[in-house]
């Protein structure tokens, strides 16, 4: 069924903006049949526990979010859905118990939407099975497969429970990293792993078909690759055109910041400022260069925003560089002679770049200027800053934090040390399964609730290296 697209606005000017819709995809089959020897191919650190996974975790993130998003489809039903018989189907898109929701939307049921137009699941199966190498006589298969269906074979890969024809796509999971919002134009990826070529297409179909997003399919940027790409030697990853959306930060209205990492080249920023400066996006754009290694992966591994001016982040990150002074982004960064020190130039229209020599310096920047914070900026720490712990917990993502609304931040419950931290700056701290009950009795209310750090349940979600900043694709925030 099509979701009721006439109140959608796209509209992402922060990452603090109290939420009202975003974009999800709940672990799916695929995720259980990654296999030791595939994984690291695939992307995944580990083998999870797909059930524990879903139903002892993830299910509490679908809940809270519809709490805070779409409270009519939750409130005064909590009991109903925790019931043994039905607890699986509220964040599964394909049960009868689905919430369904046109606030927490999943990515599963916008690719079934899609599908039910005859022409567009045509060209759909022929692109997927274009890049899997697919028989002519399985393509024509596919073609006639029930839409409901045939969603789920292209993000499983399986055209059953016992048959794979594909390999599973189980990063389909961080949404984050498909695209990213900015105002009202959203930038879709470039991958830099093959493993993630399907989800990739499989989302860049549904932004331009699906009637969704039909009001804004001409502020739809794709990156180009660089001229005659195809005439480089070899296949080296500094020398390709890549951007995933974990190194986009919407900070402010005027103001992006993109990573320099492990996932995003430099010639991916220098693309992708192009584009949002020829469509008069933003005004400046930062780009942050962190080591490109797996520990870090995407900036929003190493920082995010818990309000105007509170942030946490890794401060082993933080050693200050001056920098050079070119004015393109791909010249400024050539000199790789201290590729691991990380380095912050802010490219503005028609200006200078400007440099920063600490992340600290240009966070508290975002917030005193472009955010007019009416405090000094605080920095929680990873860890407590306190070693090992910070690079412990950073690995398991305690500066990887999705804000519900200003102040309201969830993030796994490992993360001792950061917990410690957070309390220190004066947050409360609160098991989501205690949250949900007391949103239940209304001893709580998810629009009063201020600074609070919800933890999450994480034995099986961190061991996918992802949080919840990583597990969301905001699609509309109310102006900070």
């Amino acid at each position: 069924m099509l979701l009721n697209t006439d109140d959608f606005k796209l509209d992402v000017t922060s990452e603090i903006g109290t939420l009202r819709v975003l974009l999800v995809h709940s672990p799916d089959s695929g995720l259980g049949k990654v296999v030791p020897s595939k994984a690291q191919d695939w992307l995944f650190e580990d083998i999870v526990h797909l059930d524990t996974m879903r139903s002892g975790e993830y299910d509490y993130y679908i809940k809270l979010l519809m709490y805070f998003l779409d409270p009519d489809k939750i409130k005064g039903k909590l009991a109903d859905i925790d019931n043994p018989d039905s607890k699986r189907n509220f964040f599964k898109p394909d049960n009868e118990g689905f919430h369904n929701s046109s606030k927490v939307v999943e990515i599963q049921t916008l690719l079934s939407d899609i599908l039910e137009q005859k022409d567009i699941r045509k060209k759909l199966v022929a692109a997927v099975c274009a890049i899997e190498g697919c028989t002519y006589r399985l393509q024509l298969q596919l073609i006639d497969i029930e839409p409901v269906e045939l969603a789920k074979i292209f993000i499983s890969g399986s055209l059953n429970d016992e048959e794979m024809i594909f390999a599973p796509i189980p990063n389909m999971i961080f949404s984050r990293d498909i695209g990213i919002a900015i105002n009202n134009h959203m930038l879709l990826n470039k991958p830099a792993k093959k493993a993630r070529a399907r989800e990739t297409l499989l989302v860049r179909y549904i932004f331009f078909n699906h009637p969704l997003f039909a009001g804004y399919r001409d502020n739809i940027l794709e990156i180009p690759d660089t001229v005659q790409h195809f005439l480089r030697p070899g296949e080296d990853n500094e020398g390709k055109t890549t951007l995933e959306g974990g190194d986009v930060m919407m900070v402010a209205p005027n103001h992006l910041l993109i990573g320099w990492s492990e996932r995003t080249s430099v010639s991916g920023a220098n693309e992708a400022i192009k584009l949002l400066f020829e469509n008069d996006v933003v005004e400046k754009v930062t780009i942050v260069k962190i080591p490109h290694k797996r520990d870090y992966m995407h900036i929003d591994t190493v920082f995010t925003q818990v309000k105007r001016n509170v942030w946490v982040l890794l401060r082993s990150l933080t050693i200050e560089d001056a920098g050079q002074d070119e004015a393109e982004p791909i010249a400024w960064f050539a000199d790789k002679k201290n590729k691991d020190k990380p380095e912050i130039v802010q490219f503005r229209k028609g200006k200078k770049p400007k440099t920063f020599a600490t992340l600290e310096a240009l966070l508290d920047n975002i917030s005193q200027k472009d955010l007019h914070s009416n405090g000094p900026t605080r920095f929680i720490y990873s860890g407590n800053n306190v070693f090992p712990y910070d690079a412990r917990e950073q690995w398991t993502d305690s500066c990887n934090l999705l804000a519900l609304k200003e102040g309201v931040v969830l993030g796994y419950d490992r993360n001792d040390k950061t917990v410690e931290a957070f309390k220190q700056s004066g947050f409360d701290i609160i098991k989501v399964q205690d949250l949900l009950q007391k949103f239940e009795a209304d001893e709580l209310n998810p629009e009063t609730i201020t600074d609070t750090l919800i933890l999450m349940p994480s034995a099986e979600l961190s061991r996918a290296r992802g949080g919840f900043h990583c597990m969301s694709m905001p699609l509309q925030r109310d102006a900070v």
